[in-house]
């Protein structure tokens, strides 16, 4: 529940409201994160409050609707130390769609594969450019600098992975290649024998 937490360290700060919520957080993250769709943080603000980590209070607002407020409760600043304060560890396994794409550009055969590599490269060599601009014009905010070079490292690694995909892959796109197509616009699905 890595948002659940978030939200949490964000009312470490006080009360708020969803919109001030959802403004902070994207302040405090930073671009590479993404926005926060509103409707859920409110799904993640109503299960918080179920929860007894967070409580809800209605403020009259003489020209608008009222307006509701969030306060962390005790429970909840106990979750988020336990949280905050305990080793992150990967639990899902290395699920990333590129290692799909490398299974199905084997599967066609090494032209295939070597076109994937291609684009794929320049995907993340414009990527690395781009997260290079970013981080130049938020040297200011600790966290944001940090989830930047996160970003920026992942991205190289992932072009080191590809760039060796080619070769290291070839016997198994060699083998992918009688499945491929056999000139007459059909798959040929028999395997050699």
């Amino acid at each position: 529940m890595p948002l659940h937490h978030a939200v949490l360290a964000l009312l470490t700060e006080g009360e708020s409201h969803g919109y001030e919520l959802k403004g902070r957080f994207e302040e405090a993250i930073g671009p590479q994160w993404g926005g926060l769709n509103i409707g859920h943080l409110y799904q993640i603000l109503d299960r918080l409050v179920r929860d007894g980590f967070v409580t809800r209070s209605q403020v009259a607002q003489p020209d608008r609707p009222d307006k509701t407020l969030y306060r962390l409760t005790p429970a909840g600043q106990e979750e988020l130390r336990d949280w905050a304060t305990s080793a992150w560890v990967r639990t899902g396994g290395f699920r990333d769609e590129l290692f799909l794409k490398l299974f199905g550009a084997c599967a066609l055969g090494t032209e295939a594969l070597d076109a994937f590599v291609t684009a794929q490269r320049q995907t993340y060599l414009s990527e690395l450019a781009g997260l290079t601009r970013l981080r130049r014009t938020h040297t200011g905010d600790p966290l944001v600098s940090l989830l930047l070079d996160a970003a920026i490292g992942h991205t190289k690694a992932d072009l080191e992975l590809v760039e060796g995909a080619a070769e290291r892959l070839a016997p198994a796109a060699g083998r992918g290649a009688s499945a491929a197509d056999d000139g007459s616009g059909e798959v040929n699905r028999r395997r050699p024998a």
